[in-house]
């Protein structure tokens, strides 16, 4: 069989494409890889704020596969919003990477910084994690690539950067990580280090060509998370962060919420079965608008 698959035209996105297609094709597959540009692409030099961002990355991909353009879209999945979109469907999920944020600076760690040293970061949920913990920071809006992202650093408009260790592995930068920043300091996004696979909701020969490379554990951790994202009704504008891991057959999820600037943050962790994760992200974040998490989102929503 021959499957059209997907993907953005960044450094990153092809590698996670590449790699998909080296997956399928060991299982018999003939992989077409279809580049698709996104606005998310288009806009590399403006802030989350200003283009919006909701599916900036996912939008086009999503349409490619309405209209019958390709047969299935590879995601980062922290990129893909939980929000259904009527016909498609979330059909695999492989062994996620590293889920942790890493910095990159010329000094030794974040508690290293001197105070006031500029990071980059795009990211609400890096940005309010960061200050909660070095408040005499400066946070700086930065977007591009890595490659990008690391020339602005090696120039001086930044200290320091933060970026996912996932990513940085991917490429082959591992070299440059200062600090893998611990979970109680930051924890990942939703999805974080994932790859999310979208097909039709009726494309049953696609669905089943993925079942080689899907992995059931990741699969259910990640459906967890984003039933807490979804119950929390926050898009992508909030500091809200998760993490679903697996101890034998129960599944431990953990969620946060901060303020934008980081001065207030409620948490919480629940465990339960793996054959019901969805129902494991709704209870934590019932738990978090308990603890006034909703308070926190609206808070941020009205500053960004």
């Amino acid at each position: 069989m021959r499957l059209r698959l997907g993907t953005r035209s960044s450094a990153l996105a092809r590698w996670q494409a590449e790699w998909v297609n080296a997956r399928l094709t060991e299982a018999g597959v003939d992989v077409e890889l279809v580049p698709i540009t996104t606005s998310g692409d288009l806009n590399q030099q403006k802030t989350i704020k200003t283009v919006g961002s909701f599916g900036i990355f996912t939008k086009e991909l999503q349409v490619a596969l309405l209209e019958n353009r390709v047969d299935l879209a590879v995601h980062s999945l922290k990129d893909l919003p939980t929000e259904n979109v009527s016909g498609l469907c979330l059909a695999a999920v492989p062994e996620r990477g590293s889920v942790a944020d890493v910095l990159v600076t010329k000094h030794k760690s974040l508690d290293k910084l001197p105070g006031g040293t500029i990071i980059g970061t795009g990211s609400l949920r890096r940005k309010a994690q960061i200050l909660n913990v070095r408040p005499d920071v400066r946070i700086k809006d930065i977007r591009g690539n890595i490659d990008t992202r690391l020339r602005k650093l090696n120039n001086g408009e930044y200290g320091a950067i933060v970026l996912a260790e996932a990513g940085m592995q991917r490429l082959g930068f591992e070299e440059l990580i200062t600090q893998v920043l611990p979970n109680s300091i930051m924890m990942p996004a939703v999805g974080q280090g994932a790859l999310g696979l979208e097909t039709r909701c009726d494309d049953h020969t696609t669905k089943a060509a993925l079942d080689s490379i899907t992995h059931s554990e990741t699969f259910a951790a990640v459906l967890a998370e984003r039933a807490m994202l979804s119950k929390l009704d926050s898009g992508c504008l909030a500091p809200i962060a998760a993490l679903a891991r697996i101890r034998k057959q129960s599944l431990e999820l953990s969620g946060r919420v901060l303020s934008a600037r980081g001065d207030k943050v409620v948490e919480a962790t629940l465990h339960g079965p793996i054959v019901d994760p969805e129902s494991i992200g709704k209870r934590v974040a019932e738990s978090l608008l308990e603890k006034d998490a909703d308070k926190l989102i609206a808070e941020a929503r009205a500053e960004s």
